[in-house]
């Protein structure tokens, strides 16, 4: 099989070909997983590891580094390095006939691979970049598709997002998407993804299951997070901001702070006046990696025939909520949002000014009204819900954000 070790401080990689009759050891499944090497299959492969099954890694090397390393680096990072020999890596091109591999390990790997979980896939939200999301997310569809035709698999399970909703949707059902209008273009592909999946499978007669997850922040336990984006977004937009200006007061006498009305008051507080407007009232409507985790495991283990599932949480949060975390968590006093539109002739201070420039390709989700459909997601795990988003939870997450530096120092 191809396997991954790490000895001492040099790390060896063994590769040996793959062997049915290690991956059928014990009563697990085979799973085939694409995009381990992100945010939300990273943290599938984890903890499918210490469940026990055999996981078959199909994807890419990156830049300097090689599937394997990729994987490995990984595997350590979640403390299940010593499960290495329950993986195997193999380098594919999903838009490539037989994944790009050879006829002869095309065809051991048809026969030994249980089920896929589909989690590969381009989250750019810019239009510029649509031809690219569009090929990854729909195009290379073809490849997967195919693959699971030909291994015969017993289920395919495909990672959406709660989002293929569309725009103009008060309540969004756990069901195919007929949206015409989408807020950018990797929901448009995931809406286009799941219906031309859902015809496949149908055709076919492979059982599908379709997985949605709404926004998808670190761990509620214990803060740790592989990507910082969505959620955290505005928080170290306005974090970044209180810098700029704690720096000018602290090292160059306050004058421009001064000027934008920015001072520290008498409690050690920065005074930030940010004025930060949204469409209208609404929630962010967001999860922990945690419970993404485990009740996407419940989904795989307990369906039985197709089904679309709603990761989403029924508690509220509100950017009034996280404004009021963050100003505690960082003492700064100031921010203030406004819903409805910006008037045109509004005067922006350069803070004001960033902020927007910012956060603007995550603006509509930072008031979102369309609620949820749960009742597949509610059924099949026996009434599990996400927990309530509070200081706590954002305080933890907020602290390891800053203490691996949004990512930047997070395998070192």
């Amino acid at each position: 099989m191809f396997c991954i070790r790490g000895f001492a401080e040099k790390r060896t990689y063994y590769i040996h070909k793959l062997n049915p009759e290690v991956l059928l050891v014990n009563n697990k499944p085979t799973i085939a997983l694409t995009g381990a090497t992100g945010f939300l299959g990273s943290h599938l492969m984890a903890s499918m590891l210490t469940s026990g099954y055999k996981i078959i890694i199909l994807g890419r090397a990156a830049k300097n580094e090689s599937l394997q390393e990729r994987i490995f680096r990984l595997l350590k990072w979640f403390g299940v390095e010593s499960m290495s020999e329950q993986i195997n890596c193999i380098d594919t091109d999903l838009s490539q006939d037989n994944l790009g591999i050879s006829t002869g390990e095309y065809s051991m790997l048809c026969s030994v691979v249980d089920s896929v979980i589909h989690c590969a896939s381009d989250t750019c939200f810019s239009e510029s970049k649509r031809e690219k999301v569009m090929a990854a997310n729909i195009n290379n569809l073809k490849g997967i598709l195919e693959f699971s035709k030909n291994a015969h698999v017993k289920f395919f399970h495909y990672i959406s997002t709660a989002y293929v909703a569309g725009t103009g949707v008060s309540y969004c059902k756990e069901t195919l998407s007929s949206a015409k209008t989408f807020t950018n273009v990797y929901e448009e592909s995931k809406a286009a993804a799941e219906n031309l999946i859902s015809r496949f499978c149908d055709k076919n007669e492979i059982p599908l299951s379709i997985i949605r997850p709404s926004i998808v922040y670190g761990n509620s336990q214990t803060g740790r997070s592989l990507k910082f984006n969505a959620l955290y977004f505005p928080v170290r937009s306005a974090l970044s901001i209180r810098d700029i200006y704690l720096n000018d007061i602290m090292n160059n006498g306050g004058l421009k702070a001064a000027k934008n009305g920015i001072f520290i008051d008498k409690e050690g507080y920065l005074f930030l006046p940010l004025k930060i407007y949204l469409p209208y009232e609404g929630d962010i409507n967001i999860i922990p990696v945690d419970y993404f985790v485990n009740t996407t495991v419940k989904i795989i283990e307990n369906c039985s025939v197709n089904g679309i599932y709603h990761l989403t949480n029924p508690c509220r949060t509100t950017m009034k909520i996280l404004v009021k975390y963050y100003e505690q968590l960082m003492k700064v006093r100031g921010v203030e949002i406004i819903y409805g539109p910006m008037p045109n002739d509004l005067l922006r201070n350069p803070a004001e000014e960033l902020f927007d420039r910012f956060v603007e390709p995550y603006r509509p989700y930072l008031s979102d009204n369309r609620e949820f459909d749960r009742t597949n997601a509610i059924l099949i795990t026996d009434n599990h819900h996400p927990p309530e988003f509070t200081y706590d939870i954002f305080k933890t997450c907020m602290e390891y954000a800053i203490k691996v530096n949004w990512g930047a120092s997070i395998f070192e």
